[in-house]
């Protein structure tokens, strides 16, 4: 594949108008029925996405085109599947290949909207869900709303590491940057490397394993944070070259419902509503979980006592790492995101994971894109999360491993917490609004 990836790379770079297209098509081809299993879509991506990031496209317009590709591959194979029904098992490929529908036919029957949400990011089953959601006749309505919900997610994951590498490439950054990024790409591959490996092969120990991994690189951030500063200046300089008017829309929204007020509501709401449910063991792992974690950040805010960066025109008053919103956010997506994994097999338990982390990233991000934090700032508060859940999950399952929960009591938890996190999204929109007014 390398010389016609070299090629059509090479093509593009030559002819930046057709860059767009480019995304569309792509992402339509890898969101599309058999033809997603066959194409190196998610490598083709990622090619086009540096070629973006390299000066072509916004960030914004990046994630906008491959948001609607994916619609685009989804609508296809839904269409497809709602056509031929049972007789889509008689297509070229299918036919020679019948374990392609049966595994994704298989999970849809078990999971139904929660297969669609959580299977797009599943290499597998990605481009045959929709097909098998259209050949059960799932309501339309229902999955364009699905769609639309997965597919933003789908889009920020799969072009944003691309771009933003595309982006890195073209600025001057500072000399000592692609070493100190090196060495935390590297420490952060070997913590997610173990995290999949404990997981999939289901060590008894492997929770274990994982906190101390945490714990040494959350160690490592907070001792060598010094060390990292041409790293904190390039990812800084990188993200306020972007900064825009919608983008700083956008990142308020998202940073009113991570900030103190928002994230202790909805840890009080979690622990009190799984109280309620008589959910005593997922309570007290909640609990500990974002009790300890927002203990732990006070008193490393003031230990630590670093500086805010010097791009808010009013700066705030208390001290930088690690960040609130980031330990905040991670470490209750984190919660929510281990209690829907348990009973589940590893790679639905991973994907769960994976969902979590999208919108506590995002929390995230958006401290780095308003100026408020250092990008260390975020990794401290992150790792932070990370190593008070893992502990958590370690000491409640000390004896026997934790009890997945119901199904009734999810839909009384998700939609009450659901519920909370819009209502503060649309007050940081309505902030965001009357700030740009003046």
């Amino acid at each position: 594949m390398g010389p016609w990836l070299d090629g059509l790379t090479a093509w593009l770079t030559a002819h930046p108008q057709w860059l767009g297209l480019a995304i569309v098509l792509v992402a339509c081809t890898e969101c599309l029925a058999i033809v997603g299993l066959i194409v190196p879509g998610t490598v083709l991506l990622f090619a086009i996405a540096v070629l973006a990031g390299n000066g072509s496209l916004s960030l914004g317009e990046t994630l906008l085109l491959g948001y609607i590709g994916g619609l685009l591959g989804d609508a296809l194979s839904y269409f497809t599947g709602r056509h031929f029904h049972q007789n889509i098992r008689r297509l070229p490929g299918l036919r020679h290949h019948p374990e392609w529908i049966g595994r994704a036919e298989g999970y849809f029957q078990r999971y139904g909207i929660a297969s669609l949400l959580v299977g797009r990011f599943i290499g597998p089953l990605r481009p045959m869900l929709p097909m098998v959601a259209g050949m059960f006749d799932m309501p339309l309505l229902r999955f364009i709303g699905v769609s639309l919900l997965a597919g933003a997610g789908w889009s920020v994951v799969y072009l944003m590491p691309g771009w933003a590498t595309g982006a890195a490439l073209r600025l001057p950054l500072p000399e000592g940057f692609w070493g100190e990024a090196g060495v935390l790409a590297a420490g952060f591959a070997v913590l997610i490397g173990l995290s999949i490996h404990a997981a999939w092969r289901s060590q008894p120990h492997g929770t274990r394993l994982v906190t101390v991994m945490c714990l040494v690189l959350l160690a490592g951030v907070f001792l060598g944070w010094p060390h990292l500063a041409h790293f904190d200046q390039g990812i800084m300089t990188l993200v306020q070259e972007h900064r825009g008017l919608g983008g700083d829309e956008v990142a308020i929204m998202l940073t009113k419902m991570g900030d103190f007020r928002s994230q202790f509501v909805l840890a009080m709401l979690l622990c009190s509503l799984l109280l309620v449910l008589r959910q005593w063991r997922p309570a007290v792992f909640a609990l500990g979980t974002l009790l300890f974690t927002a203990l732990g950040n006070t008193l490393m805010k003031h230990v630590f006592a670093r500086a805010r960066p010097e791009v808010l025109t009013d700066p705030l008053s208390s001290f930088s790492m690690p960040s609130g919103h980031s330990s905040a956010s991670f470490a209750l997506f984190l919660t929510l995101a281990v209690l829907a994994g348990r009973g589940q097999p590893p790679r639905l338990r991973l994907t769960w994971l994976l969902l979590g982390i999208l919108p506590a990233a995002a929390i995230a991000l958006s401290r780095v894109y308003l100026g408020a934090h250092w990008p260390t700032d975020v990794l401290a508060g992150t790792l932070l999360a990370c190593f008070v859940c893992a502990a958590s999950l370690t000491l409640s399952q000390w004896r026997q491993p934790l009890p997945a929960m119901a199904p009734r009591v999810w839909w009384v938890v998700l939609p009450i917490l659901l519920a909370v996190l819009a209502y503060f999204a649309t007050r940081g929109f309505a902030h965001s609004l009357q700030r740009y007014a003046y």
